[in-house]
C-alpha cells in the first residue's frame, strides 16, 4: 500500500465504535512478547471474522480513536541482536504475513502492522494460540467454543480458494509460479 492508501485507512480503522476482535488500537506500548501474543489473537479472530486482515494501530489513543502519534518504529526494533520482524516471524507458528507499515498521518507518525488472518490452523506464537474474546486477547484453549468454531471455519475453506499471495501484479505471478514446467506437465 502507499501513503494515502494506508492514510485512509487509518482514518477509517479510527471511525470504529470501539476495538474489535480484528483491530488493536496502541499509543507507544510496544512489548515484544506481546506484540507477538496480539498478531496470534487478531489473526485467529480475523479468521472467525471473515476479514481478509487484522490490524495493529500504533499512534492512536484507545478510548478516543484520536490520532496521537507514536515513537515506536518497528524497523529499529530489536529482541536481542535480532531484528522485531525476524524475531515475531521465527516464533509464529503457522508463518503468516505481517506488513509493517509507518506513514505520517496529518503529519503524526502512525504504525501499522496489517495481519494475515488464520488459514488452515490457528496462529500460535511461542507455541500458545491466542484469540479475542472482543477486544481482550486470551489464550484459545481457554474458549473451546471459539477453538470449535475457528476450526469449522478452517473446514469451510478450502486450500485450493485461498489467496496465495494479494496484490501481486502480472509479472510477480510469472517470476513466482514455475509455469514452463506447469505447461509442460
Amino acid at each position: 500500500m502507499d501513503s494515502p492508501q494506508l492514510q485512509a485507512l487509518v482514518r477509517e480503522l479510527t471511525t470504529l465504535p470501539a476495538e474489535t476482535e480484528w483491530v488493536e488500537f496502541k499509543h507507544n506500548k510496544a512489548v515484544p512478547d506481546e506484540i507477538g501474543e496480539y498478531i496470534s489473537a487478531l489473526a485467529n479472530s480475523c479468521a472467525l471474522q471473515g476479514k481478509p486482515c487484522a490490524y495493529i494501530v500504533w499512534g492512536v489513543e484507545d478510548g478516543t480513536h484520536r490520532i496521537v502519534g507514536t515513537s515506536f518504529r518497528p524497523h529499529e526494533a530489536k529482541v536481542g541482536n535480532e531484528e522485531l520482524e525476524n524475531w515475531l516471524a521465527h516464533h509464529l507458528t503457522p508463518r503468516i504475513a505481517v506488513h509493517m507499515h509507518e506513514v505520517d498521518v496529518d503529519g503524526t507518525p502512525i504504525v501499522l502492522f496489517a495481519i494475515q488472518p488464520a488459514t488452515n490452523r490457528p496462529v500460535r506464537f511461542k507455541g500458545t494460540e491466542y484469540v479475542r474474546i472482543g477486544s481482550y486477547k486470551k489464550k484459545l484453549h481457554d474458549h473451546p467454543e471459539k477453538e470449535r468454531e475457528l476450526w469449522r471455519v478452517f473446514e469451510r475453506t478450502p486450500f485450493e480458494s485461498g489467496v496465495a499471495q494479494s496484490g501481486a501484479s502480472s509479472d510477480d505471478v510469472l517470476s513466482l509460479v514455475d509455469y514452463p514446467n506447469y505447461l509442460r506437465l
